[in-house]
C-alpha cells in the first residue's frame, strides 16, 4: 500500500480544515500571548497570577472539549450519513453538560479562588493577584462553556470559518480592552490584572452574542433553534455517554495534570512560573498545525466512517502520519528560531528570562513527539471510535510515569527547574512508541448504526 493517499478530495478537506482552525488557534492563543505581554508589562507577581488562573481555566477548556470532541466525534459520522436529526440530539446533549461544568467551576473559583489558588503557590503575592483576576473571570465560564459547543457543532459539519471570525474579533477587542484597563488608559483608571480580566470577560460576552447570531441568521446546515436544545432522547445520551465520557475524563485528567506540573514549577519560585507560562503560551502559539492537525482527523475520520467508506481508513492513517512528522519538525524548526524574539516585551528578571530560553528550547525538540501522537491518537484512535485507549494511555504515562519523576525531580532531589521541565514533557516522545503501535494495528476502527443509534461496538477490519 501507497504511503500516500492518491484522493486531491482527502489533500483539500485535511488541510483546509487544518488551516482554517489553525488560524482559529493561533488567534486564540494570541489572545492568551496579548495578556501575558500585557501584564507581564505590569509586573512580575501580576503575570505569574495570572499565569496560575488560566491553570484552571484550562482545565475548564479540556472539560469543554472534551465535551465537544464527543460531540464532533458524533456528529461528524450523521453529517456523512446526513442524518440532521440526531446532530440536532447530539448538539442539545453536548450543550447540557458543558453548561453543567461552566456552573460548577464558576461555583468553586467564585466562593474559594484563594484556597485553589494556594494549591499551586504559597507567594501571598501571587495568589493575592490571581484571586483579583479570578474572581472576574470566573463569570466569563459559562459563556466560553456554550460558544465553545456551537462552535464544535459547526465544525462537524465542516463550518469552520465562524470560528476564525469569532477568534479575530475576540483578540482585537481583549488587546484595545486590555491596553485601556490594565494602564489606565483614555482617563480610565488602571486597574493592573482586573482591568485584564474585565478585558477577557467582556470579549468573551462578545463572541457568545456573535455565534448567537450566526447560528440563528447565517448557518445552512443544521438550522439550530433554542428548541432543540431541551430536546434530549435518552437512548443517544447512553450511546454519548458510552463513547463520549472517556473523552471527557481523559481530557479533564490531562487538564488536571497541566495543573498540577504548573503547581510543582510554581513550588520551585515565580521566576519559573513566569517561564513556564510565557514558554507554553509562545509554544501554544507555535504549535498551532499541530493542535489544527488533530481536529481536522477528527472531522475527516468521522465523516469517512458516516459515509460508510471504512475501507479508505487505513490508507488515511498512513498518510496522516507522515503528514503529522512533517508539520512537527517544521514546527520544532520555527519554535527554536523564534524562542528568543517575544522576551524583550516582558518585564521579567533574568532568572525568568534565563529559564524561559531554556524551556522553549526544550519544547522545540519534544514538539516532533506532540505533532506525531498526539493527533495519531486524540485523531485517528478517538475518532475512529476507541475513546477509551487514550483515557487509559494518559492516565498511565501521566499519573504513574511523569508526575512521581517530576515531583521526585523537584521535592526530593532538588533538581533545576531545567531538569523538572524535562521530565514534565518526556511523555510526548515516550507516548510516540504506543502511538505506532496502536495505529498501525487498524483494531480501533469502530462503527454505530446511525439509523437506529445504537452502538454496534464491533471492531471492524479495514481491508
Amino acid at each position: 500500500m501507497s504511503l500516500f493517499v492518491r484522493e486531491k478530495s482527502f489533500y483539500k478537506t485535511f488541510f483546509t480544515l487544518t488551516v482554517i482552525i489553525g488560524l482559529q488557534n493561533i488567534i486564540t492563543f494570541g489572545i492568551n500571548l496579548s495578556d501575558n505581554l500585557m501584564v507581564g508589562g505590569y509586573s512580575e507577581y501580576a503575570l505569574s497570577g495570572v499565569a496560575l488562573a488560566n491553570q484552571i481555566q484550562f482545565v475548564l477548556h479540556m472539560l469543554v472539549m472534551g465535551v465537544g470532541e464527543g460531540v464532533v466525534i458524533m456528529a461528524s459520522r450523521y453529517w456523512g450519513a446526513k442524518n440532521i436529526v440526531s446532530i440536532k440530539k447530539i448538539s442539545s446533549i453536548g450543550m447540557s453538560l458543558a453548561i453543567s461544568v461552566g456552573l460548577i467551576m464558576w461555583a468553586i473559583i467564585f466562593f474559594f479562588p484563594e484556597d485553589v489558588l494556594s494549591l499551586f503557590t504559597k507567594d501571598v503575592n501571587v495568589i493575592s493577584e490571581g484571586t483579583k483576576f479570578l474572581q472576574i473571570i470566573c463569570f466569563s465560564y459559562v459563556f466560553f462553556a456554550i460558544t465553545s459547543i456551537l462552535l464544535a457543532i459547526l465544525r462537524s459539519v465542516e463550518t469552520v470559518k465562524i470560528g476564525f471570525i469569532l477568534s479575530t474579533s475576540t483578540l482585537i477587542i481583549n488587546v484595545c480592552l486590555n491596553y485601556i484597563l490594565i494602564y489606565g488608559h483614555f482617563g480610565f483608571p488602571s486597574l493592573g490584572v482586573q482591568g485584564s480580566a474585565i478585558a477577557t470577560l467582556t470579549s468573551r460576552i462578545i463572541e457568545f452574542i456573535i455565534i448567537i447570531i450566526f447560528v440563528k441568521r447565517f448557518d445552512q446546515k443544521i438550522y439550530l433553534k433554542l428548541r432543540d436544545f431541551f430536546n434530549i432522547e435518552f437512548g443517544l445520551f447512553k450511546q454519548y455517554i458510552n463513547l463520549g465520557s472517556p473523552i471527557i475524563m481523559s481530557n479533564f485528567i490531562w487538564g488536571l495534570a497541566m495543573a498540577v506540573q504548573t503547581a510543582i514549577l510554581g513550588h520551585m519560585g515565580a521566576a519559573a512560573i513566569a517561564a513556564n507560562s510565557i514558554a507554553t503560551t509562545v509554544f501554544g502559539i507555535v504549535a498551532v498545525a499541530v493542535f489544527a492537525s488533530a481536529s481536522a482527523t477528527t472531522v475527516l475520520i468521522g465523516k469517512t466512517i458516516g459515509e460508510g467508506n471504512v475501507n479508505k481508513i487505513k490508507s488515511y492513517a498512513k498518510t496522516l502520519q507522515i503528514l503529522y512528522l512533517i508539520i512537527g519538525f517544521c514546527t520544532g524548526v520555527l519554535l527554536f528560531i523564534t524562542k528568543g524574539l517575544v522576551l524583550d516585551f516582558y518585564s521579567i528578571s533574568e532568572e525568568a528570562r534565563s529559564l524561559a530560553l531554556q524551556f522553549m528550547t526544550v519544547l522545540s525538540i519534544t514538539v516532533c513527539g506532540t505533532a506525531y501522537q498526539m493527533p495519531a491518537l486524540t485523531g485517528i484512535v478517538r475518532s475512529g471510535g476507541d475513546t477509551k485507549f487514550v483515557l487509559i494511555n494518559d492516565t498511565i504515562f501521566m499519573w504513574m510515569i511523569v508526575l512521581p519523576a517530576s515531583a521526585l525531580c523537584a521535592f526530593v532531589f532538588e533538581l533545576s527547574p531545567l531538569i523538572t521541565f524535562i521530565c514534565l514533557k518526556s511523555d510526548q516522545i515516550l507516548k510516540c512508541f504506543v502511538a505506532i503501535v496502536k495505529v498501525n494495528r487498524f483494531k480501533w476502527i469502530r462503527t454505530f448504526d446511525s439509523a437506529a443509534d445504537e452502538v454496534d461496538g464491533k471492531i471492524l477490519k479495514a481491508n
